[in-house]
């Protein structure tokens, strides 16, 4: 029996097993966010414990801190959240990568594009999107606050090891689908449980074809429909994309790290728990109706009748039509909207900026909407200023913010008015989420761009003719 991607990585850094049947797998890298460092620091300090490896950890704040910064702020500015964590930063000797920093960002964008998270090595991360970089093949594991004290003090995290999911997505994407549109359609087929206890390896010619920023976007959502984690087996396209960056290997080291990567397949006779194949030939772009990512249709499509659900997800259909002052049979297409967020750990990388910049380029935002974009990273920030794509997108009617988890946290004041329809590029629709009472839709940036120039919702690929 041959072993699998995860197999591979998984008995690398299996270190021990405790009593209980957890097993001990040593984390490579571990990157802290604002939300949750703070309590680990102090509950370190409680307890008279330090850091294994500060060199192998850092810390970003993106969650609590403002997107709206004034010119030339520092570090010494921010949440109190961002205070904490630059106080046990300091007393524990860990890299913060601060507000004044070149490479802030938001944590699952800066992780791999500085190359902290690469092929092959175990990331821990306070978070449940950690498994953003399983795109490039980096084993992911979100952590909770007293976990996360656990794996500062020891390098490893105790954990038993999921069952494993080969989810393969396969068929060419027809023009004006993307990754995002992959993820939500992938939700919607399987549910939100479908991956509770497991590990998902995502495979097949969808996901080969898509590009490495595409690959991250489709893993992000992951957690919702909970997923322990998940991983795509690296090959060439992530190999050229992870060189260069500032921590990942070079040289020699390079050469010999691409040789062991190449070797990061899952074999043709791996044993998997769980096999699904979803076909994304005819996919059309998708948005979710309700308020989880599962209530999701066609942009073409319409708001379902909660009759055609049974037992609690009929319940749950009712409840997400009363939240969203949706009714039954009415098309998506055409409903009027009042804010767009183009941002988030999904959807903030430069290349769903350049993409958006290109759809909006000569056109203005509707008078009715109130249209935020938030890159991902403080490069990419710049990236697109010095593109031209900062330019674009602000004379099209765009507000253009500092980088930060903005819109999608929810907790930086960066929220939309209640009763707002909001069409954003994060990766929750819950109720509340976005601000009392916002009814949030989930879309790639493409719709969000389209629906912000209309005003309401509409087919990006009809709006582009």
């Amino acid at each position: 029996m041959g072993s699998s991607l995860i197999d591979k990585i998984w008995a690398v850094h299996r270190v021990g097993q405790r009593g209980d049947g957890r097993d001990l797998i040593y984390i490579d890298r571990h990157v802290l966010h604002d939300l949750h460092a703070g309590h680990a620091f102090a509950g370190l300090q409680r307890n008279g414990r330090g850091v294994r490896r500060p060199d192998l950890t850092v810390s970003v704040p993106d969650h609590t801190i403002a997107t709206r910064r004034a010119p030339g702020a520092t570090g010494r500015s921010g949440s109190s959240f961002a205070d904490s964590m630059r106080s046990g930063s300091a007393h524990f000797g860990i890299t913060m990568l601060d507000i004044d920093d070149p490479r802030q960002g938001i944590v699952h964008v800066v992780s791999p594009e500085l190359g902290i998270a690469i092929p092959g090595v175990t990331l821990g991360c306070p978070d449940s999107h950690a498994s953003t970089v399983g795109a490039i093949g980096t084993l992911a594991f979100a952590c909770g606050t007293s976990e996360l004290e656990h794996v500062l003090a020891t390098q490893v995290i105790a954990i038993h090891k999921p069952k494993l999911m080969l989810l393969r997505l396969d068929g060419m994407l027809k023009a004006g689908v993307t990754a995002k549109d992959v993820a939500l359609h992938v939700i919607g087929q399987v549910g939100v449980a479908a991956g509770r206890g497991f590990a998902i390896e995502f495979a097949g010619s969808a996901v080969r074809a898509m590009d490495v920023d595409g690959r991250l976007a489709l893993s992000n959502l992951t957690s919702e429909f909970g997923g322990r984690t998940s991983i795509i087996a690296p090959d060439d396209t992530t190999f050229q994309w992870c060189q260069g960056r500032e921590c990942a290997p070079k040289g020699a080291a390079w050469d010999a790290a691409v040789s062991w990567w190449r070797t990061l397949t899952s074999d043709d006779d791996a044993a998997f728990d769980q096999r699904i194949t979803i076909d994304c030939s005819e996919l059309a772009p998708q948005m979710t109706w309700g308020t989880d990512p599962s209530q999701v249709a066609a942009i073409n499509g319409h708001v379902p009748d909660p009759g055609t659900f049974e037992g609690k997800a009929r319940n749950a259909a009712d409840r997400a039509l009363a939240y969203m002052d949706l009714q039954p049979g009415r098309p998506l297409e055409g409903l009027p909207i009042d804010r767009v967020f183009i941002g988030s750990c999904a959807n903030s990388r430069i290349s769903d900026l350049r993409a958006v910049a290109k759809f909006v380029d000569g056109r203005r935002v509707s008078p009715n909407v109130t249209a935020v974009v938030v890159p991902g990273s403080a490069a990419i920030k710049r990236m697109a200023e010095a593109e031209g794509i900062a330019k674009v997108l602000q004379d099209a009617g765009f507000q253009w913010h500092d980088s930060g988890c903005s819109m999608c946290a929810g907790v930086n004041g960066d929220i939309a008015k209640p009763g707002e329809r909001c069409v954003s590029t994060t990766n929750r629709n819950f109720e509340n989420r976005q601000g009392a009472g916002v009814r949030t839709h989930l879309a790639s940036p493409l719709t969000a761009a389209a629906a912000a120039l209309a005003g309401r919702i509409v087919d990006h690929r009809k709006a582009a003719e």
